[in-house]
């Protein structure tokens, strides 16, 4: 008799605890898969972190293969799932695709951006959910201070050094915190930037910060961001973007180059293609966490609508203590769907009570109430790290040891330039991944019955899930980009100078280069990624632009590092102007990756819990 053979969508907060759950309780008596498009679970709540230089990083990151030893792993996106074949068709980051058979089915396949329909959001925004995002943030703060302490015009450097973040909620809040000390830190290591003063407006629909929180807590966060200088504007909004700023609901237009959307999440689209009933774009479940119907499919975290037996009529918030917990109960009930484990009297509901919230608000200021006892400042702070560290699977040491680091020694403000601007659109399936231009994928699919509409514009913190209608013509934006640059390097033969270098919210509209100190043009700082035939690779090009005198080679990493480039410290881009030191061009295409999202949440497993209402679900 054959094993039985068990699929896990998703590595996210409940897939991870699902496949370690599951490969504990089978004891090899099943064959367990797990496919993600990356081969770790990302701790996501020190994601704020790794964009304010605290911790590298690999800290973050758990490695499946080293922790989940039993399981198998699959590196691809879920594309369809037949539900009558029981099959998974997925296509792998190399572009190829495969189906996976199975008996028993663990959907965990996190959530994505909200999108709500305000022009230029999608184009001039970008989000805060994957490691990438985090990575190119961190460039971005740097890039943005050096631009405005080398620049001449007052303005100009005002607006590089004013930051938005849209949505008070926990990620919203911490990265304004976290960033607003990176910047400030970023402006005294420099005596050139003396008299310098970044700006930082968290805006919210709320009526306050942390508005699914203990009113102390929310007190408290508002307390420690406004004696920074930190501008909060509650019952208000984004009512347009540019590339110059953002228009306020309030009618004041502020002049920035910066905007990072945090207003929330939905559910991954790939439930909606199940066809099966759903709540808010979520899938249906029973308290069992098995799909009506379909006992041998279970679903948990973000994508699922579990019902919630202390609150009749309601179900479960997206957030990460309830996507942990509920992974650990759907391992334990597929087990048992098996007669493995032990569990042969019957599979068990899902049920949890949350016992403490902890607020990171950077240095050593937090807000905590753990077991229902209020804290704030160092004490708060102590308990949020300790958190942390006891609800990270692993990586425990390095993440301490980082910390201590920086608490002796000044951080490292240089940008890697892994990152570039094209490679994190918001408006993306799957944010865990970084984006090369032209790779479309899923991304067509993140509208839909999960995407926002305009009436979640005045929802408050929790807008409706419903469809993204500006998302169709973006995509045909996007797809005629490149005969956009080409017709533009055939009209003016050489590429003009760019007055906005390094404007990462500009970077669509990016087809020209700019003039690098010797008089040599190079292209602007935003491109995605790398060519090998670019004879400046230190900035990014993109996979259809020019490559220079030696076009027309082409790299196995489509895009990686130029190995005939004569300063190959920094990455080329692949969709854009690589004009070298001649006018000679070449065009060349860019190929396409593959990938898929988890859970963006976080865990509580010890008695101390970091929760995200379902008003806000922006992790």
């Amino acid at each position: 008799m054959s094993r039985p053979r068990i699929v896990i969508v998703g590595a996210g907060f409940a897939g991870y605890r699902a496949a370690r759950t599951l490969s504990r309780a089978s004891r090899g008596r099943a064959d367990i898969t797990l496919l993600n498009p990356t081969d770790h679970f990302l701790y996501v709540p020190l994601l704020p972190q790794v964009a304010a230089g605290i911790l590298e990083p690999r800290r973050v990151t758990v490695s499946l293969s080293a922790n989940l030893r039993a399981v198998r792993l699959v590196l691809g996106e879920a594309g369809h799932i037949d539900l009558d074949t029981r099959t998974v068709h997925y296509t792998d980051p190399e572009g190829d695709r495969g189906t996976l058979g199975y008996d028993r089915l663990v959907l965990a396949a996190g959530s994505v951006d909200k999108l709500l329909p305000i022009p230029g959001v999608a184009e001039h925004a970008h989000g805060f959910r994957g490691l990438p995002e985090a990575l190119y943030l961190r460039d971005h703060l740097i890039r943005q201070v050096e631009s405005a302490a080398s620049g001449d015009n007052a303005d100009e450097r005002t607006a590089r050094c004013t930051f938005v973040v849209v949505g008070a909620g926990y990620t919203g809040t911490e990265v304004a915190a976290q960033g607003q000390l990176f910047t400030d830190a970023l402006v005294r290591a420099h005596p050139l930037r003396r008299g310098m003063r970044p700006r930082w407006l968290l805006l919210d629909v709320a009526s306050r910060v942390l508005p699914e929180l203990d009113e102390r807590l929310s007190r408290t966060a508002d307390r420690v961001l406004r004696e920074r200088g930190v501008e909060i504007r509650m019952g208000t909004s984004v009512k347009e973007a540019t590339r110059d700023g953002v228009l306020l609901t309030d009618g004041e237009f502020v002049d920035t180059r910066t905007l990072v959307w945090c207003v929330g999440v939905r559910p991954d689209p790939l439930v909606e293609s199940l066809g099966l009933p759903l709540e808010r774009g979520r899938l249906l479940v029973e308290p069992t966490l098995q799909v009506p119907g379909r006992p041998e499919v279970f679903a948990c975290g973000d994508a699922a609508a579990v019902p919630d037996l202390d609150r009749p009529g309601e179900y479960t918030p997206m957030t990460a203590q309830h996507a942990w917990r509920q992974g650990k109960v759907a391992g334990q009930n597929v087990a048992a769907s098996l007669g493995a484990g032990g569990r042969a009297a019957g599979l068990r509901p899902y049920r949890h009570k949350d016992l403490g919230f902890v607020v990171d608000l950077g240095g050593v200021q937090a807000a905590a109430n753990p077991l229902g006892v209020h804290l704030s400042g160092p004490a708060a702070g102590a308990v949020t790290r300790g958190y942390h560290l006891a609800a990270m699977p692993g990586n425990r040491v390095r993440v301490a040891a980082d910390w201590l680091l920086d608490a002796v020694l000044p951080r490292q403000d240089v940008q890697l330039g892994l990152v570039r601007s094209r490679s994190v659109p918001l408006d993306t399936a799957s944010p865990e991944l970084a984006r090369l231009p032209h790779d479309r994928r899923r991304e067509t699919a993140a509208s839909g019955p999960g995407a926002a509409t305009e009436a979640d514009v005045n929802a408050g913190n929790a807008p409706a899930d419903e469809t993204d209608r500006n998302t169709a013509d973006r995509n045909t934006a996007d797809r005629n980009t490149a005969d956009r640059n080409t017709a533009d390097r055939n009209t003016h033969g050489k590429n003009t100078h760019d007055r906005n270098e390094g404007n990462d919210v500009n970077d669509a509209n990016d087809v020209n280069q700019t003039t690098g100190g010797s008089g040599e043009q190079h292209p602007s700082p935003e491109d995605d990624s790398q060519s090998i035939t670019a004879p400046t690779p230190e900035v990014g090009r993109h996979g259809d632009g020019d490559g220079g005198p030696r076009a027309g080679q082409r790299s196995p990493e489509d895009g990686s590092q130029s190995i005939t480039a004569p300063t190959p410290e920094v990455g080329q881009h692949s969709s854009g102007p690589a004009t070298g030191r001649n006018d000679e061009t070449a065009a060349e295409p860019a190929k396409q990756q593959s990938g898929r999202g988890a859970d963006g949440n976080e865990p509580a497993p010890g008695p101390v819990e970091r929760g995200e209402g379902r008003t806000e679900g922006d992790r």
